[in-house]
């Protein structure tokens, strides 16, 4: 590539995006209802040692995603775990400029070497199609858990049958499906890669075993263990008085429909609070507090990610000289 085109892209890209990132995060904020009156609300949290302890969280569940990631690109190149860290972040900041989160996949592999980039993105695929279907499934589990307490039933039984079941038999449907995407990913790429303009998606036999397969499954099953407590956690915090069991299966409810919706960084928010309460009134009148939880979901496990990923971009060098 041509080196002015390349000094061009090293120093000014990153700040550029930093400046845009920045601006996309504060607009998100200043778009918020009663954005002061929420703000306040968490401050006062603060005190509690559970706030700090959802926030350790966050950096648990990031942590937990660069392992897997790091593992993942192992074949493409060897990443300390401190690079793919930053990367993670990185994917995070950039995917707030993009609908359904699908910039990450460029956040991450800007820190990669400039041949082994286009290689990284049919496996960093892979591990949101793990993340997906861990979603999915526990999800389905908590359809079924869900309709069989009588607080639920009493709140649909006069709702059609399809009305009623077309979310557990999508939720079936794309348990199968994704499996099976999963478990084939690599015979499926592979076949893909011989087409002449998607040859970079090859993958690599050696590394996609059925162990290491079911080992990626379970850090992205840990993932979203930490998912669940940082929900739980804070909607404690917020006095909205549910019982660890059927807020558990309903938050598994909750991700569920995140998946299937359809989504963008702007309506994220509004879409998460509509769900959360759709779903949790059931057992809570407290809708204000349950909107403050997911509010503060929000800012721990989103924005603050972005802001840090945004910083990190800041910096970098989009081609180095070893490239």
């Amino acid at each position: 590539m041509n080196k002015n085109i390349k000094f061009i892209l090293n120093y000014f890209l990153g700040p550029v995006l930093f400046i845009v990132l920045s601006w996309n995060l504060y607009s998100q904020l200043k778009s918020q209802k009663d954005l002061d009156d929420q703000i306040n609300i968490i401050a006062q949290s603060y005190k509690s040692v559970s706030f700090y302890f959802v926030i350790f969280l966050m950096f648990l569940n990031y942590g937990i995603e660069a392992y897997k990631w790091k593992k993942l690109i192992l074949p493409i190149e060897k990443i300390s775990l401190k690079k793919s860290i930053k990367s993670i972040f990185a994917g995070c900041s950039i995917t707030m400029l993009t609908p359904n989160r699908i910039g990450e996949y460029g956040g991450r592999v800007i820190y990669l070497k400039e041949g082994h980039r286009l290689k990284a993105i049919p496996v960093t695929i892979l591990g949101s199609i793990s993340q997906l279907l861990i979603t999915v499934f526990i999800g389905t589990i908590g359809i079924f858990v869900v309709k069989a307490l009588p607080e639920f039933d009493f709140q649909i039984k006069s709702l059609p049958w399809l009305v009623e079941n077309v979310l557990l038999i999508m939720s079936l449907l794309a348990s199968i499906l994704i499996s099976l995407l999963y478990f084939q990913f690599t015979r499926l790429a592979n076949k893909i890669s011989k087409v002449k303009f998607l040859s970079f998606v090859k993958m690599y036999n050696s590394t996609l075993s059925r162990k290491e397969l079911f080992e990626i499954l379970f850090l992205s099953f840990l993932r979203y263990l930490v998912f669940v407590l940082q929900y739980l956690i804070m909607l404690k915090l917020m006095h909205v008085e549910i019982g660890v069991f059927p807020a558990f299966w309903l938050i598994s409810i909750f991700f569920l429909v995140l998946a299937f919706a359809p989504t963008s960084a702007f309506i994220d928010l509004p879409l998460r609070a509509f769900a959360a309460v759709s779903l949790l009134k059931i057992y809570s009148d407290n809708i204000a507090g349950i909107q403050l939880a997911c509010f503060g979901i929000w800012l721990i496990n989103l924005i603050l990610p972005a802001f840090i990923g945004s910083t990190l971009i800041f910096g970098i060098k989009i081609f180095r000289r070893n490239d």
